[in-house]
């Protein structure tokens, strides 16, 4: 049983250097594409949100407060509040929500 753990993260290994040295070998020049360039701009945007969002909603008690503090976030953000008093207001709405319901 212990072997298919190294054997796991051996794998898991090799699938990290990969992805991160496949492109360096075999893209040698620069990209002039308009439309590959804007892909690979919000790539990482992208797969933020593919892994927050499930998060954000199965982290509370509550679904209506998970919701309560994505809504107020979001407005914060849209705004431009600093990362702090985003993350500090949707605490907050949580909060409230959660002792509402």
């Amino acid at each position: 049983m212990k072997h298919n753990i190294y054997i796991y993260i051996l794998v898991m290994a090799g699938v990290t250097y990969l992805i991160r040295m496949l492109p360096l070998v075999l893209l040698k020049k620069k990209i002039t594409s308009r439309y590959i360039k804007s892909f690979l701009y919000y790539v990482p945007y992208a797969c933020l949100a593919a892994m927050t969002f499930p998060a954000i909603l199965h982290s509370t008690a509550n679904i209506y407060s998970a919701l309560a503090g994505l809504i107020v976030a979001v407005i914060a953000a849209y705004r431009g509040k600093s990362l702090l008093t985003v993350a500090l207001l949707a605490c907050a709405a949580v909060f409230i929500v959660e002792r509402i319901l």
